[in-house]
């Protein structure tokens, strides 16, 4: 299986002036472009971090999922959340012979934690021996930083506020992420049971 992001992060809707008001920085990088880029560097990082931490897309992007099979003959568990959409079906043969599947023959089963990908009939449509198929979903709690909930936000920019004070520091302390911010996430963890399976 391969998660694949097909579109990112606008920097229109970072908020590079929020975070700097955050770290209480002078009024004299208000125009200062460089101070500006590290500053989008660092809430980039944190995004990503949370994200991976999470499974959850903060900010609305496009997503192509590839996998060569079916967990399950009638649903599949996508493997990030929340989905707002299911853009398209497509399935490859072991010579890479596309076929769109009908949107009639599945739909989006919404979910905080575990959205799927749901047969309107009795299964979702055959992936060919030797091939495979992709998904494509749009995927975040929305397309401006407003939507995300307020306690990710916040712990967005703690842990942004963490990368700006260590942003000379080779090292992140091996990863770990400040308490405050494990604290505020640890809602959206999505639990893996059964070895990790994405049920």
């Amino acid at each position: 299986m391969m998660l694949i992001e097909q579109t990112s992060v606008p920097t229109a809707v970072l908020p590079v002036a929020m975070f700097r008001d955050h770290l209480w920085l002078g009024t004299g990088f208000a125009d200062d472009p460089v101070q500006d880029g590290i500053l989008e560097q660092v809430l980039r990082a944190s995004i990503s971090a949370i994200e991976a931490r999470t499974g959850k897309i903060l900010i609305s992007r496009d997503f192509l999922w590839s996998l060569t099979g079916w967990r399950e003959a009638a649903y599949q568990a996508l493997p990030v959340a929340p989905v707002q959409s299911i853009i398209g079906v497509k399935t490859f043969d072991r010579v890479s012979a596309e076929t769109a599947v009908d949107p009639a023959k599945y739909a989006l089963q919404k979910d905080t934690h575990r959205p799927r990908l749901v047969a309107t009939g009795a299964c979702l449509p055959a992936i060919p021996v030797g091939g495979l198929a992709e998904v494509s979903f749009v995927a975040g709690f929305g397309s401006d930083w407003i939507e995300m909930p307020a306690d990710i936000s916040q712990a967005d920019l703690l842990l942004a506020n963490h990368y700006y004070e260590h942003r000379h520091e080779a090292e992140q302390n091996g990863g770990v992420m400040p308490f405050g911010v494990t604290s505020l996430i640890a809602p959206y963890r999505t639990v893996r049971i059964l070895g990790g399976g994405l049920r």
